[in-house]
């Protein structure tokens, strides 16, 4: 089992991108650098070795602002703009991706519906309780059969008087078997695609955790199954029908993903150059060698081109004008550039590279994930497609 170790990680900016932060996104950044250091990095290895979720951090997700940072006070969440939350992903997942994802599923895709879609008396129930880590969230989309092509659901309600029963299963779940509560996409009778909150201890609601994964270890995952479940009609979403809610759910996500893997890119590169500077062979450190510069050359550059993006990217959301084609092809670019980076320093750190004394093989294999959920890297590109071409290749 993997022993506590002091976390020597070292921010890298090559284009001083700090520059264009102000000061509440630097202590925002700091904040959780600081928490991650202490609190994460001491303790993931051994979790992902377990495959187990550390289930503690909630808490202190919650009190370093994790959850919901760009929501409202009022709301439980942290009253910041999209930078701030872009920042704080990015150190999140600097420490692992599946610490990223309890905090991006907890603020993106249960506060952030309920906060843009639900009642007054929705928000005021659930979104401090959210807030505040006392309740766990999950969000309910994706489909055994039906990843990709979200429209094509078959969970659905059927009107029922005061309420509607409930029947149907999700599967790929972040939380599900540890949530409180679960924001789920549904057909209604006509066919339309409505939202409701649905608590996890209401009958016929089950959540089986999916084993077995070598990805993601730390993070837990599973399923969601409904069986003639009972949801009071006060529990659906009334602000939304149709599937732009659950797409503006994951545009807030994957916005979130585009920041996050530059922290975990620059992870990887920051124990690759120190690892370059130290390792000795042929009389001298690998660093000297010019294949091994560059590796590190080319990764930096990536990192810069990565941290532009997701910064612009944060300037036109806090603008109200970023697009979700211009969040795909962020969200695509940076995860396959951490993803390469991964790759790149596994080979710097030779054989020492696939042991869980260096983080680079657990980046790796969250990051073979990331590359899929929140849209998979080949439907961004599809998506970016359309946007340019104006035709539509997914049919």
């Amino acid at each position: 089992m993997a022993s506590a170790k002091t976390d020597k990680f070292q921010f890298h900016d090559y284009y001083v991108v700090e520059d264009l932060l102000n000061e509440d996104h630097r202590m925002a950044r700091q904040a959780v650098r600081d928490w991650v250091k202490q609190e994460v990095s001491p303790i993931i290895e051994e979790y992902s070795e377990k495959a187990e979720c550390p289930q503690h951090l909630f808490k202190g997700l919650a009190e370093i602002g994790a959850f919901g940072p760009s929501l409202p006070i009022e709301y439980g969440g942290g009253g910041m703009d999209e930078i701030a939350y872009g920042v704080i992903m990015q150190e999140l997942e600097r420490g692992d991706s599946g610490i990223r994802s309890m905090a991006s599923v907890q603020g993106s895709l249960v506060m952030y519906p309920i906060y843009r879609f639900g009642s007054e008396e929705q928000k005021k129930k659930y979104l401090p309780k959210l807030g505040s880590g006392e309740f766990i969230g999950c969000f309910g989309l994706t489909e055994p059969d039906h990843g990709s092509n979200p429209s094509g659901m078959i969970t659905n309600i059927k009107d029922d008087g005061d309420a509607y029963i409930l029947n149907g299963a999700k599967m790929w779940i972040t939380n599900s078997p540890i949530a409180d509560l679960a924001v789920v996409w549904a057909k209604d009778e006509e066919g339309k695609i409505r939202g409701l909150i649905v608590e996890s201890g209401w009958e016929g609601f089950s959540a089986p955790e999916i084993k077995g994964k070598l990805s993601l270890r730390a993070s837990i995952t599973g399923e969601l199954v409904f069986e003639d479940v009972r949801v009071p009609k006060e529990n659906v979403l009334p602000e939304v029908v149709g599937l732009k809610g659950p797409l503006s759910c994951l545009s807030k996500a994957r916005y979130g993903i585009a920041w996050g893997a530059i922290g975990a890119a620059l992870d990887c590169y920051d124990s690759a150059l120190r690892y370059s500077l130290e390792r000795e062979q042929f009389g001298r450190p690998i660093g000297g060698f010019q294949l091994t510069q560059k590796k590190l050359a080319e990764m930096i550059t990536e990192i810069t081109k990565a941290q532009l993006l997701a910064w612009r990217l944060g300037s036109l959301a806090n603008d109200g004008k970023a697009t979700p084609a211009q969040i795909s092809m962020a969200k695509r670019n940076n995860v396959n550039m951490a993803l390469e980076i991964a790759r790149e320093a596994r080979q710097i750190h030779g054989g020492m590279g696939i042991t869980s004394e260096y983080p680079i093989m657990r980046h790796m294999m969250n990051l073979e994930t990331v590359l899929t959920y929140e849209g998979t890297h080949d439907i961004h590109l599809l998506i970016t497609g359309m946007d340019v071409t104006g035709l539509n290749a997914f049919k």
